[in-house]
C-alpha cells in the first residue's frame, strides 16, 4: 500500500511549515528586544535583599533558618541557666548564684527593647523567652534562699500570680513581642487551683477555684475584645492572648461544672445538694453574662448555662422526691427552661437555652424508651406459647420485668414531652414572626404536632405495662390506639398535612403489630383481635377510597395516595385469612377442612375484584387474595384427595376471575394449570395406572372446544386453543411412561407425539409443534437411556471428554452460522400461532 503523498502536496505542506516558523521567529525576536531594553534601564539583578536595618540574607539562608538558629540558641541558654541555678557553678553558693542570676535576668529583660528598636524582632523574641525562663528560676532561687520553710504549693501559687502579673505587664509594655502575654495567661490559671489544693478544699472547693479562674479569664477576654467588630487588636500578641484566655475560660468553667455535677451525684438530701447546686447556678450566671456580652459565643455559653441550671434545680428536686420521680423532676426543669424562648432575650441566647432544654428532654425520652420497646415487642414471646391461657397481667403477657420506678413516671415523662411539643406548635408562629417567612414555619409546626402525637400515643400505650393492668386492658389499649390512628390517617386534620397522615398510619401499623402476637394467649382474644383488625383495615381502605382524589390541603386525598389504600386492603385480606384459619383450628376442624375454608378468602376477593375492575387497588388486593389461596394448599399437602379438591377449587376461582377481560390472560393460564394439577393429583391419589382412560376424553373435549375457538377467532393463539387439552394427556402419560417397563405405552405415546409434531409443522401451530417435539424427545430419551448407559460404560474414559471437546470446537467454528440458524428458528416459531 502506498502512503507517501503526492510531491506537489508534500511541497505545499513544507512551505506552510516554513511560513509558520518564520512568523514565530519574528515574535521571539521582538520579545527579546523588549526584555533587553528593560534590563538596560533596571541594571543588574541583585544578589542579596535587605531584611531588617541593614541586615541582609542570601537566598541560601531564609528567615526560617534564622528562626531555627535563634530558637536553638535560646534553648541552649535556658538549659545553661537551669544548670547554673539548680546544680552549681564553681564555689558560688545559692545566694551568689541568685545574685548573678538576678543581674542576668535584668539584662535579658532589657535587651529585647533595644533589639526591637533596631528591627531585630526574631532575636528579641528569643531573648525575651530566655528572660521569662530566668524569671521563673529567680522565683525558685528566692524560695531556696529566703523562704525555705514556706509551703511549696502556697509559694508556687503566689509565685505564679506574681510571674503572671510581671509577664503580663512586660508583654503590654513591649507589645510587639508575641510570647509574654500568652505565657502570662497560662501562668494565671494556676494560682486559684494551687491555693485550693493547698488548703484541702476538696472537689467542691477545687470547682469553686476553677469557676473563679474562669470568671477572671472571662473578664480579661471581654477587656481584650476589640471595641468595634471591624477593628481587631493592634498587636498579634493581643489576639493570641485573647484566644488563649477564651480557651482557658471554657476549659476552667467546663471542669468546674463537671466537678459540681459529679459532687451532686452522691447527695441524698436537699442540704447536701445545696453546695453543688449553688456552684452550678453560679456557673450558669457566668455563662449567661458572657452570652449577653459576647454574641460570637452566645449559643454555646447559653446552652451550658441552661444545662447547669437544670442539673442544679433538678438535683434539688431529685433529693426531695422518691427515687422513681427523679427523671420527671429533671424533665420539668427542662420544660420550665424552654419557656424562656418567649422572653425578650437575644436570639442566640434563646436558641442556646432552648437547645439545653431540648437535650434534657431527649435524655428523658431515652430513659422512657425501654418501656415503649417492651410494650411493642414483648408480645413476640407469645408466638411459642399459642393459646396457653390468659396471663395474670400485662407484664406476664409481655414477659417483661420493669423497675418499680417506671410504674408511674414513664407515661408521665412521655405525656409531658408530648405536651411540650404541642405548646411549641402553638408558639412557633409568634416566635418566628419577623424572623423567617410564614411559609417556612409550616414544616416545623407539622413536625412538632406529629411528634406530640407520637409521644402521646406512646404514653397511653405503656400505661398497661407500667401499671400491670389485666390482660384485657393490654389488648384493649393498643387496639383502641390503632382505631384512633387509622381514623386520623383516613381523615386527617388540615393542621397535620401529609406528614401527619403518614405518621398516624405508621402508628396504626405499630399498634396492630403489637396487639396481634399479644392476642395469641387465648382463643377468644385471637379471634376478637383478628376480626377487629380485619374490619378496621377494610373500613379504612373503603373510607380512604371514597375521598376525592383532589382535595384541599390536609384531606386524605392530598395526604395518602393509592399505595396506602392498596396496603390497607392487603392487610385486611391478610387479617381475614388469619381469622379464618384461627377459627377453623379453634373449632377443631381437620387440616382438609381448614384448607377448604381458607378458600373463602380468595373467593371473596375475586368477587370484590369484579366490582373494583380497573381501580388501582384491585391488582394488589387480588394478589393478596391469590397468596391466601396458595396458603390454603399448605394444610392439604399431606392429604392427596383433599389437595386435589383444593387445587380444583382454586382453579374454579381462577376461572371465574378469567371471565373478566382484563384478567383473562393471567387467570386463564392459572386456572388451566390448577385444573390439570388437580387432575394429576386425583389420579395419583386413586392409584390409577392407566391415566389415559381419564385424560383422553378431557383432551378430546378440550381440543374440540379449541377448534371451535380457532374457527371463530383465527388470530387466537394455539396455546390458548390446544395447549390445555394436549397437556392434560401428555404430562400424565409421560410420567407413567417413565415408570413403565413395557414397550406399548412409550410406543403409542411416541407415535402420538410424532403426529403432533408433524401436524404442528404442517399447520404452523406453535403449541402442537413444541409440545409434541418435547414429548417425542423425552420418550426417545427414555427408550435410548439404557443403551446409552451401556455404550458409555463400554467406551474408554477418555473418549467422552474428547467427543465433547470436538463438539465444542465444531460449534465454535460455526458459531455465526449456528446463531443465524437459531434466529431463523425463532422467527419461524414467532410466525406460528
Amino acid at each position: 500500500m502506498e502512503n507517501v503523498p503526492h510531491p506537489a502536496r508534500e511541497l505545499a505542506l513544507i512551505d506552510q511549515e516554513l511560513t509558520r516558523l518564520d512568523a514565530r521567529r519574528g515574535q521571539l525576536l521582538t520579545r527579546r528586544s523588549y526584555l533587553t531594553a528593560v534590563l538596560a534601564r533596571l541594571g543588574p539583578e541583585p544578589t542579596a535583599r535587605p531584611v531588617a536595618a541593614g541586615i541582609t540574607t542570601s537566598p541560601g539562608a531564609p528567615p526560617s533558618a534564622q528562626n531555627v538558629l535563634l530558637a536553638l540558641g535560646g534553648v541552649l541558654l535556658t538549659v545553661a541557666a537551669i544548670a547554673f541555678t539548680l546544680v552549681s557553678w564553681g564555689r558560688l553558693g545559692i545566694g551568689g548564684r541568685s545574685a548573678v542570676l538576678a543581674v542576668i535576668t535584668l539584662a535579658a529583660l532589657a535587651a529585647p527593647a533595644a533589639l526591637l528598636r533596631r528591627g531585630l524582632s526574631s532575636t528579641a523574641e528569643s531573648v525575651a523567652a530566655f528572660a521569662l525562663v530566668l524569671t521563673a528560676l529567680d522565683a525558685y532561687a528566692l524560695y531556696a534562699v529566703a523562704l525555705p520553710g514556706v509551703d511549696g504549693l502556697r509559694y508556687t501559687a503566689a509565685a505564679c500570680a506574681a510571674l503572671a502579673a510581671l509577664w503580663g505587664g512586660y508583654g503590654a509594655l513591649l507589645g510587639r513581642l508575641r510570647g509574654p502575654l500568652p505565657v502570662a495567661v497560662v501562668a494565671a490559671q494556676l494560682p486559684p487551683l494551687l491555693w485550693s489544693v493547698a488548703a484541702g478544699a476538696g472537689s467542691l472547693g477545687v470547682a469553686w477555684a476553677l469557676l473563679a479562674t474562669a470568671a477572671a479569664d472571662t473578664a480579661v477576654a471581654l477587656w481584650l475584645a476589640p471595641r468595634h467588630a471591624a477593628k481587631p487588636p493592634r498587636h498579634v500578641s493581643g489576639r493570641a492572648a485573647r484566644s488563649l484566655v477564651v480557651a482557658a475560660a471554657f476549659a476552667a468553667s467546663g471542669a468546674a461544672l463537671l466537678l459540681a455535677g459529679w459532687s451532686s451525684v452522691p447527695a441524698g438530701t436537699p442540704a447536701a445538694m445545696a453546695g453543688p447546686a449553688a456552684l452550678l447556678l453560679a456557673g450558669a450566671a457566668l455563662g449567661l453574662s458572657v452570652a449577653w456580652r459576647a454574641p460570637e459565643a452566645a449559643f454555646v455559653c447559653a446552652a451550658g448555662a441552661g444545662l447547669a441550671s437544670v442539673v442544679a434545680v433538678g438535683g434539688v428536686v431529685r433529693t426531695a422526691v422518691p427515687a422513681g420521680w427523679a427523671v420527671l423532676g429533671y424533665l420539668l426543669c427542662a420544660v420550665a427552661l424552654l419557656t424562656v424562648v418567649r422572653a425578650r432575650l437575644p436570639r442566640a441566647v434563646r436558641q442556646g437555652l432552648g437547645a439545653a432544654g431540648g437535650a434534657v428532654t431527649a435524655a428523658a425520652l431515652l430513659w422512657a424508651l425501654p418501656s415503649v420497646a417492651a410494650t411493642l415487642l414483648g408480645g413476640a414471646t407469645r408466638i411459642t406459647e399459642i393459646w396457653s391461657g390468659a396471663p395474670a397481667g400485662t407484664r406476664a403477657a409481655l414477659g417483661v420485668r420493669l423497675a418499680a420506678a417506671w410504674q408511674v413516671t414513664a407515661p408521665l415523662v412521655l405525656a409531658t414531652a408530648a405536651g411540650t411539643l404541642a405548646v411549641a406548635y402553638r408558639w412557633l408562629p409568634r416566635l418566628a414572626e419577623g424572623v423567617v417567612p410564614v411559609a417556612d414555619v409550616r414544616r416545623p409546626r407539622a413536625a412538632a404536632l406529629c411528634g406530640a402525637g407520637v409521644l402521646g400515643w406512646a404514653a397511653v400505650l405503656v400505661v398497661p405495662v407500667v401499671g400491670d393492668l389485666p390482660y384485657a386492658a393490654a389488648l384493649a389499649v393498643p387496639l383502641g390506639l390503632t382505631t384512633a390512628a387509622l381514623a386520623l390517617a383516613v381523615r386527617p386534620r388540615a393542621a397535620l398535612g401529609p406528614a401527619g397522615a403518614y405518621t398516624a398510619l405508621v402508628l396504626a401499623l405499630a399498634g396492630s403489630a403489637a396487639v396481634t402476637p399479644l392476642s395469641l394467649a387465648t382463643r377468644p382474644a385471637t379471634l376478637t383481635v383478628l376480626a377487629a383488625l380485619a374490619a378496621l383495615f377494610a373500613g379504612a381502605a373503603v373510607a380512604l377510597r371514597t375521598v376525592p382524589a383532589q382535595g384541599p390541603e390536609g384531606s386524605a386525598g392530598a395526604a395518602l395516595g393509592e399505595p396506602v389504600r392498596a396496603l390497607l386492603g392487603c392487610l385486611a385480606v391478610g387479617c381475614a385469612a388469619a381469622l379464618v384459619h384461627a377459627a377453623t383450628v379453634a373449632a377443631g376442624l381437620s387440616a382438609g377442612a381448614t384448607a377448604v375454608a381458607l378458600l373463602a378468602v380468595p373467593a371473596a376477593v375475586a368477587l370484590l375484584g369484579a366490582r373494583l375492575r380497573e381501580h388501582p387497588v384491585a391488582v394488589p388486593v387480588e394478589c393478596a387474595g391469590a397468596a391466601a389461596g396458595l396458603l390454603a394448599i399448605a394444610p392439604a399437602l399431606g392429604h392427596p384427595p383433599v389437595l386435589a379438591l383444593v387445587l380444583a377449587l382454586c382453579g374454579v376461582i381462577a376461572a371465574g376471575t378469567a371471565v373478566r377481560a382484563e384478567r383473562r390472560r393471567v387467570a386463564g393460564y392459572a386456572a388451566t394449570a390448577l385444573f390439570v394439577a388437580a387432575a394429576w393429583v386425583r389420579l395419583a391419589a386413586s392409584g390409577v395406572s392407566v391415566p389415559e382412560a381419564y385424560t383422553l376424553p378431557v383432551t378430546a373435549a378440550a381440543l374440540a372446544v379449541g377448534v371451535v375457538r380457532r374457527r371463530r377467532d383465527p388470530e387466537a393463539s394455539s396455546w390458548t386453543a390446544y395447549g390445555p387439552g394436549l397437556a392434560a394427556t401428555l404430562a400424565p402419560s409421560l410420567l407413567a411412561a417413565w415408570g413403565d417397563s413395557h414397550w406399548a405405552r412409550p410406543l403409542l405415546l411416541g407415535l402420538a407425539a410424532l403426529g403432533l409434531t408433524l401436524a404442528g409443522a404442517r399447520l404452523r401451530l406453535q403449541a402442537l409443534l413444541l409440545l409434541g417435539g418435547a414429548a417425542l424427545a423425552l420418550v426417545a430419551l427414555h427408550e435410548l437411556a439404557p443403551y446409552v448407559v451401556q455404550v458409555v460404560g463400554a467406551l474408554p474414559r477418555w473418549l467422552p471428554p474428547a467427543l465433547a471437546g470436538l463438539l465444542l470446537l465444531g460449534v465454535g467454528a460455526t458459531y455465526e452460522q449456528r446463531l443465524r440458524d437459531a434466529r431463523r428458528v425463532r422467527r419461524g416459531l414467532g410466525r406460528m400461532r
